[in-house]
């Protein structure tokens, strides 16, 4: 009965933008309820997110598990689905289930409380659930942070996030791309549009003795070390010079630079 009344309603509404938000800090953060409000300005909403955090799964599936999701509410042009699988589950089902076939007009997922530029972007849920999206022709954007507090001040980049959303709705993207959009705690500057940094981690995991006897324990923490600290063209500078960075993000990982290099090699055996 729930998916034939979002069907219903969807149907009602066929001339409003339809927009899918999910996040991966789960479905009662403030991040995303601030960006459910913010689409709510723009078209009709559907929120499916996880029941609760799943940072750092990036496009993770659930495939050892059920998954299974519930209606929360229904605010004005907002309806809230709680999912108890990863972004990715909840962007899939979604698309598959909820929808009803009908292909939303835009994906957004955040706001994430933390950053998700330079290597983030590979491990980040956030970003997860927007390659989902491009992945299956729908425009998306991921958005994000500097500040990791669930009680994050987003009203410096709200109306940003406002803008960035209706010019994906009026302008579109090509196949297979997606927005990565991150904010500087604070007063903004303005927008860099951007590549992704060079960098890593270090010290990644904080070592500790089981009182206990059962030997040693690990919490994953680390320390990221940017590549390219003069560089001025990328995500991390932008942040770090109080601007919001945004990298148009491929999910073609294919280097076609050194692919040029590779036809070179000879693979087979003789």
């Amino acid at each position: 009965m729930e998916n034939q009344k979002v069907e219903n309603n969807l149907n009602d509404n066929m001339n409003k933008p339809l927009i899918l938000v999910t996040n991966d800090d789960g479905v009662d953060s403030k991040g995303i309820k601030v960006l459910s409000e913010l689409m709510a300005e723009l078209g009709d909403v559907v929120v499916l997110g996880p029941a609760f955090p799943h940072s750092g799964q990036s496009n993770a599936l659930t495939v050892t598990a059920p998954i299974r999701f519930k209606k929360v509410d229904e605010t004005g042009n907002i309806t809230r689905y709680s999912c108890t699988g990863t972004p990715t589950d909840c962007v899939k089902l979604a698309l598959n289930e909820l929808l009803c076939g009908r292909k939303p007009d835009l994906l957004v997922s955040g706001i994430n409380h933390g950053s998700n530029a330079a290597i983030n972007v590979i491990y980040s849920g956030t970003m997860g659930a927007a390659f989902e999206g491009c992945e299956n022709g729908i425009p998306s954007i991921g958005f994000s942070i500097t500040d990791h507090s669930m009680n994050a001040d987003f009203n410096y980049f709200r109306p940003y996030v406002l803008n960035i959303a209706r010019q994906v709705l009026e302008q579109g993207f090509p196949s297979r791309v997606c927005l990565n959009v991150n904010a500087p705690m604070g007063e903004i500057k303005g927008v860099k549009l951007s590549r992704q940094c060079d960098g890593y981690w270090t010290e990644e995991f904080d070592k500790r003795n089981d009182p206990r006897g059962n030997g040693n324990y690990y919490w994953l923490t680390g320390y990221f070390k940017n590549a390219e600290p003069d560089a001025q063209d990328t995500d991390e500078w932008a942040l770090a010079n109080g601007y919001i960075s945004v990298v148009p993000t491929r999910i073609d990982m294919t280097d076609y630079t050194f692919m040029e290099e590779l036809k070179k090699w000879n693979f087979d055996i003789e």
